[in-house]
């Protein structure tokens, strides 16, 4: 078991499902919304959501001892969020609540497809001016899981500093407003132990068109890197080896919301649990697939004891 603080976003989700009014033309686009209209929908589900939550959520239910650090308010929303991590054996006891603000909501619009079209109001959750490194003294974590921090460097910067002081280790999933600051983040990267990144954002911090070209550039700054690529799965390394994975079930989506937050945290709790580098990306790449099968980024999520199976994996070097 290790000690694990997840930092970044909550989020109250709203998800609207509907099966013909919310159909999309070739462009991409909501076709049947007319304005003035009065819609009818299938369903509404409440769920909680946010990177950090949804992270927190695999670990606790691997076994780790999962902390969550963010903001909120004292607001019904806020209480709904409090209520998951509670339920999940999260602790919670280092949430700043900022009633100036109001608790970051979702609302989810989700077509047949299973893509999604999300409306957010983030509130509290981008107010990361308003947490405190130093809270990391007390908890003494083993491992630090960093989503975005909605570009503010400074702030990732000293929680970064506060973890190399306590000699914590990274795992970082950058959002695209740190990805605004290549110079920056790159800065970051030396205390980074595992960094995870999709494609395109690969490319917005080193150059190439290759994943083995990108991969290779980004273990430079990284002792180990995790590149996703959609369907055609991704590619990894420790340091050591590499590893050209695909996908780990062609299954139809229900909803993609939280799959790469299933990705990351999969990946570091099977990690953390002992699992080899290779066995860790198999199981991540499980906890995604079993996520995007659910509505919600958290119904989904696996525990350590749930059945896995192989999947395209290959040393290519």
């Amino acid at each position: 078991m290790a000690r694990i603080v997840s930092i970044g976003s909550a989020l109250q989700d709203i998800f609207l499902v509907d099966h013909d009014d919310f159909g999309t033309n070739t462009k991409g686009f909501f076709n049947q919304l007319e304005l003035g209209a009065k819609v009818d929908i299938d369903k509404i589900k409440y769920s909680t959501g946010g990177g950090a939550t949804n992270a927190a959520t695999t670990f606790a239910r691997n076994g780790h001892e999962s902390i969550f650090i963010g903001c909120i308010s004292h607001d019904s929303a806020g209480q709904a969020i409090l209520n998951s991590l509670d339920d999940e054996g999260i602790d919670s006891s280092y949430v700043t609540f900022l009633d100036r603000e109001q608790t970051g909501s979702s609302i989810v619009m989700l077509p047949p497809s299973g893509e999604r079209t999300i409306l957010t109001c983030r509130g509290a959750s981008s107010r990361f001016d308003a947490l405190e490194p130093n809270d990391l003294d007390d908890i003494h974590p083993n491992w630090l899981y960093v989503t975005t921090f909605r570009g503010d460097m400074d702030m990732l910067d000293h929680f970064f500093m506060k973890a190399r002081s306590l000699k914590t280790k990274i795992m970082f999933n950058p959002g695209n407003l740190e990805l605004k600051h290549p110079r920056k983040l790159i800065g970051l990267l030396s205390d980074v132990e595992v960094l995870l990144v999709n494609k395109k954002e690969a490319q917005q911090i080193v150059e190439g068109h290759l994943l083995t070209e990108l991969v290779s550039k980004l273990a430079s700054y990284v002792p180990k890197v995790i590149i996703t690529d959609g369907s055609q799965g991704g590619i990894a390394t420790d340091g050591e080896e590499v590893y050209r994975f695909g996908i780990y079930e062609d299954v139809k989506v229900k909803d993609a919301t939280g799959a790469g937050d299933a990705f990351g945290s999969g990946f570091l709790a099977a990690y953390t649990n002992g699992k080899s580098f290779k066995d860790s990306l198999i199981f991540a790449s499980a906890n995604s697939t079993s996520v995007i099968q659910r509505i919600g980024s958290k119904d989904g999520i696996i525990s350590a004891n749930a059945q896995t199976h192989t999947m395209p994996i290959q040393e290519i070097r």
